[in-house]
């Protein structure tokens, strides 16, 4: 007994397998591999309207550059958290020191 999809159905599940690839929307969907596939060559083709959320070869470039941005970004900022760290150790141990040489100055007055 063969199964029919209606075209939302094909559409959410070329979205899906665009977003986690196909075999595990397979796996999801429980539908063969090969089927989501065809659903996928059909959209690429256009004989197959899929939703504005769907990742095509033309938003593709634009997603992989925000990617980029978002990993210098996330760099630079693992960058100046170490830098504050690193700052914060130094304000305690000169805190440390200074409140260790009032205690000493304060004994001598004594």
């Amino acid at each position: 007994m063969t199964k029919t999809y209606d075209q939302e159905f094909k559409s959410q599940a070329v979205k899906l397998a665009q977003e986690i690839g196909g075999y595990k929307a397979a796996e999801e969907l429980d539908v063969s591999a090969g089927t989501i596939y065809t659903w996928i060559k059909a959209f690429k083709e256009g004989r197959l309207a899929a939703k504005a959320a769907v990742h095509t070869p033309e938003n593709a470039l634009t997603l992989n550059e925000k990617l980029i941005t978002l990993r210098k970004q996330l760099k630079e900022q693992d960058k100046e958290i170490r830098r504050l760290k690193e700052e914060n150790e130094f304000l305690e141990e000169a805190s440390a020191f200074f409140a260790a040489s009032r205690r000493k100055s304060a004994k001598n007055r004594d």
